[in-house]
């Protein structure tokens, strides 16, 4: 086998059908007990990023693979167990799960002078194998190592509350008749913070800082349609930046109006946050806004604006440390946090290592992952061939000089892309 892919989610197996279909020797290396990724998480009663009220903010259409769509039956927006679902049996469909070793966690990835790959793998009963490959292709994500602020607000050592991340959290109903505090206002804190207010006795949503929160749908067309859509892409920047904001102001109005900081940033400046609900939840009262979280004092959780209130719980949705413990130091997320990598998929200096998956667009994912599988496995099949790490590292830094330019230099922007710019990349790929 030449090949070794790790992680058996959306991504990886995206990867590993596109090296089947091409008759490359692989081996995908997945730690949990079956394919599917977070997705199947919240209903095995896995820790993990998923809940049990999980559902995809993209559209169905778009999130399933090119060759094999989504059921019919499935809604526009399926819930976490459908998409589970879906998954296993695309893996079915492609003829994978004999390519796949369950319950397997890698261990270290490491090249050698010969410019192979050791990897070191460890299966459920804890023995551990060591093998060597061409080529090394993580999948897997990185929403493993949650990130809390460092240091919490004083007095949470002696709160006489629980204070958790969202790795942690699983259903709603475990916090029936709480007071609960969520805190941020990213994809998982509005979600968690919904699902909550139809179980605790309050929901607090604490928010340091305004993003823009965008609707799934916006004129009748889910935001990933709109994504791909010839006269979107056709647009300038400053246009589309112009459209979303106007078509916001109509679709919600004002972020100020629901008691939420406005956003100090213009739209797409930053990560936004996709859902239909949570705007709602606050209008109905069953959520109640509040900024950043100053200290605890006992039973209480004290805001930024002198206000607090009495909490039970404490959920902290502030996102995931961009980590790869198996991997050497500083690949691919360098010393000031940015992700380095050639198309966001390879290391310079690093022949043989690729990344798939490791890109957030606003909308489907599953378009972008295709490409980069069929970009890698064109590569490893000689029918593609890359740059010298020069060149590589040259369009890096372009790259993130318009990331800083963009964005500025927040977390986790450099793994940011524009879907139709980013899928013409590798449209333009010409073979070898």
């Amino acid at each position: 086998m030449r090949v070794c892919v790790i992680g058996a989610g959306l991504s990886g197996l995206a990867v590993a059908h596109s090296l089947k279909e091409r008759g490359i020797g692989f081996v995908c290396l997945e730690r949990a007990p079956d394919v599917g990724g977070i997705w199947r998480q919240p209903e095995a009663g896995e820790r993990g990023p998923g809940y049990l009220s999980l559902h995809l903010n993209t559209a169905k259409q778009l999130t399933g693979y090119a060759g094999f769509p989504m059921p019919s039956a499935y809604p526009l927006y399926p819930r976490h167990s459908q998409v589970a679902a879906y998954l296993r049996s695309f893996a079915e469909w492609a003829d994978l799960l004999g390519d796949i070793e369950l319950r397997t966690e890698v261990v270290s990835v490491r090249q050698d002078a010969d410019g192979a790959w050791t990897v070191v793998s460890r299966a459920a009963d804890g023995t551990e194998s060591v093998r060597r490959f061409d080529h090394v292709v993580v999948a897997s994500g990185h929403h493993t190592e949650p990130a809390l602020p460092d240091p919490l607000p004083s007095g949470a050592d002696a709160f006489s509350g629980t204070v958790l991340h969202s790795l942690d959290y699983r259903d709603g109903a475990d916090f029936a008749g709480r007071r609960v505090v969520v805190v941020g206002l990213g994809a998982s804190a509005v979600d968690i913070a919904a699902d909550l207010s139809r179980h605790a006795e309050e929901t607090v949503l604490s928010v340091r800082r305004g993003l823009h929160i965008v609707p799934k749908q916006l004129f009748g067309m889910s935001v990933d349609e709109i994504a791909e859509a010839p006269w979107w892409t056709e647009m300038s920047f400053a246009e589309q930046r112009s459209w979303v904001e106007r078509s916001l102001l109509v679709a919600r109005g004002r972020l100020s109006d629901y008691g939420l900081p406005e956003p100090d940033h213009p739209v797409f400046s930053s990560a936004v946050t996709l859902s239909d609900e949570i705007l709602s939840r606050i209008r109905h009262g069953a959520v109640t806004p509040k900024p950043a979280i100053a200290s605890f004092d006992g039973d209480r959780v004290v805001f930024a604006d002198g206000t607090s209130t009495v909490a039970d719980s404490v959920v902290y949705c502030t996102g995931f440390h961009m980590t790869f413990p198996f991997l050497p130091a500083g690949c691919p997320v360098a010393a000031d946090g940015s992700v380095e990598l050639y198309r966001r998929v390879v290391p310079a200096g690093r022949p043989g290592l690729y990344f798939v998956g490791l890109v957030r667009p606003v909308g489907s994912i599953t378009r972008l992952v295709e490409a980069q599988s069929e970009w890698v496995a064109r590569i490893v099949g000689g029918e593609a061939e890359l740059p010298a790490p020069e060149v590589m590292r040259e369009e890096i830094g372009a790259y993130l000089d318009s990331v800083v330019r963009r964005y500025g230099r927040t977390q986790g922007a450099s793994i940011q892309v524009d879907v139709g710019p980013y899928l013409a990349e590798f449209r333009e790929t010409q073979p070898v």
